[in-house]
């Protein structure tokens, strides 16, 4: 049995964890300041002056005012695809991502009412979903290939011939998908519901195939 070799993911550095730490600031700055006024009310000025920095500064992280209130966490998403690929071979395709995105729980765990704020502004400026659904493709791709470099490395006879073919990207899509269906149903019964449970109960619910729920 190939088993993919255990790698170390590098800890970010000084600059690079100050350079996470704004970039997370001025996305809650966007959008508590959008949940209480509406986002065609907040300017960035306000973003930066609330997140304390410059609209310059505001720039150098989100390429315009509408790409702030888009909570998208690219180091999460990278020590996800990473976990990915250092799965070992023995473990089923569904079960590898399924570990990776709970390694991350906890994080999204103590961020419940900031993602309850942004399904509020989402919800209220429409013209944000498409901008949210082209990040969450472009998340979903990358997974794709994740899984697409897990397979290959696990299948050495086969190494290539997949491609970023259809099973990584309907793998990836579909966990993506339950993980956005677990976090919304949270979000909607604050303090009733443990996130971590209410995430393993979407993926058994998969891994059985979603056959009709009991009664």
């Amino acid at each position: 049995m190939h088993v993919v070799p255990k790698t170390t993911t590098p800890v970010p550095g000084l600059r690079e964890r100050k350079k996470q730490a704004t970039r997370r600031a001025i996305a809650e700055a966007a959008v508590r300041l959008a949940a209480e006024h509406g986002v065609e009310h907040v300017t960035v000025e306000a973003i930066s002056e609330a997140a304390g920095v410059s609209p310059r500064t505001f720039f150098n992280y989100f390429p315009s005012h509408d790409d702030a209130f888009v909570l998208v966490d690219e180091e999460v998403g990278e020590r996800i695809r990473e976990s990915v690929r250092r799965a070992p071979a023995d473990r089923s395709p569904l079960d590898v991502v399924r570990g990776a995105l709970a390694t991350e729980l906890g994080g999204f765990e103590s961020r419940q009412e900031l993602w309850a704020l942004q399904s509020r502004v989402l919800q209220r400026s429409p013209h944000l979903i498409h901008r949210g659904l082209k990040a969450q493709v472009a998340e979903e791709r990358a997974l794709a290939v994740a899984i697409t470099e897990w397979l290959d490395a696990t299948r050495p006879d086969q190494a290539g011939a997949s491609g970023t073919g259809l099973f990584p990207r309907l793998l990836a899509a579909v966990t993506q998908t339950a993980l956005r269906v677990a976090l919304e149903h949270w979000c909607e019964h604050p303090g009733e519901r443990v996130l971590a449970n209410t995430f393993q109960e979407v993926f058994a619910q998969l891994a059985q195939g979603l056959p009709r729920p009991a009664e």
